[in-house]
């Protein structure tokens, strides 16, 4: 009997495991859950009899790949999978995939969320402004900018995206203004929604030049992950700039200069929220336990992530 070990050490919701485990035992696996877990060692002794490994935001290093002796699949429930070592993955002949779209609404509905927090400023009792006719620039049009589109249309902002790796006519067809470089969407759009991955081309790319092409009363809005801001540049376009927000799902490392420095022009979430929703918690649980299923009984690699 294949195990399928779901290792979180910030567990699944109950209601997300209570349709995970009978999806596994209808297809005749085994489930195992490591929930919690305060040490590394415990772990790599979970993984070393697992066929099939689920993870969140969990890493998964070359020395846990190591000793899941019997690993053949792992599978990241959420759209980022840099908490995968994807080169000791291929070596060992592991397959990796993530679950792309499961969180997409639940993230979009964040960023809308924290603008008109921070448009209303913070609901302290002053004078706000509104999105209704603001300019939105999407950089990066996948399954999150898409949902951010959707919800964005009901406020009534005029909506613009960058991607060079989607069709023009794609996002035309949604009702989405192209633009031909990230230069043009910052220095249109009043806010702009980061939804790029984080990887060696995209690192630190998000700097003082391009944000400060932004217009005046400028907000950025990243959901994606704190590595692709320049944040010595960030912290200066700061000081340069007081018309200017940060908005992010992730505390930068150099909080502690915003605190000091920049009360009432940022907002950072506690932690990563963007997927902590009941249903997006049930969703990308659900949709790993399907994938690892369907790799096993016919061998799909939709969402591979590694070669």
């Amino acid at each position: 009997m294949k195990k399928i070990l779901v290792a979180t050490e910030k567990p699944f919701a109950k209601a997300a495991i209570d349709q995970i485990a009978p999806v596994v035992k209808e297809a005749g696996y085994e489930l195992a859950l490591l929930e919690k877990y305060t040490d590394k060692a415990q772990l790599l002794d979970a993984v070393k009899d697992a066929h099939a490994l689920i993870v969140r935001s969990d890493k998964v290093t070359r020395e846990v790949v190591e000793a899941a002796s019997e690993l053949k699949i792992v599978v990241r429930a959420g759209a980022g999978y840099d908490n995968l070592d994807l080169e000791a993955c291929t070596e060992k002949g592991i397959v990796a995939m993530n679950t792309p779209g499961q969180n997409s609404n639940a993230v979009a509905e964040l960023v809308l969320g924290m603008m008109v927090f921070m448009a209303r400023n913070g609901y302290n009792g002053t004078a706000g402004t509104e999105l209704r006719g603001k300019k939105i620039g999407i950089h990066a049009y996948g399954n999150v900018g898409h949902y951010v589109a959707e919800i964005a249309k009901g406020f009534g902002m005029e909506i613009y995206a960058f991607d060079p790796f989607v069709a023009k006519e794609k996002i035309e067809a949604a009702g989405i203004k192209p633009l031909d470089t990230v230069e043009e969407l910052y220095s249109t759009c009043d806010y702009v929604s980061l939804h790029i991955p984080a990887n060696d081309k995209t690192k630190q790319s998000i700097n003082y030049d391009l944000l400060n092409k932004m217009p005046k009363g400028g907000a950025l809005v990243n959901t994606a992950r704190k590595e692709v801001i320049h944040e010595e540049e960030l912290l200066k376009l700061m000081a340069d700039r007081p018309d200017f927000t940060y908005i992010s799902d992730i505390a930068p490392d150099c909080k502690a200069d915003f605190e000091a420095n920049f009360e009432g022009r940022f907002f950072f979430t506690p932690k990563k929220m963007g997927a902590q929703t009941a249903e997006a918690n049930i969703n990308a649980g659900v949709a790993a336990a399907k994938q690892i299923i369907g790799f096993f009984e016919s061998g799909d690699e939709t969402f591979r992530v590694n070669k």
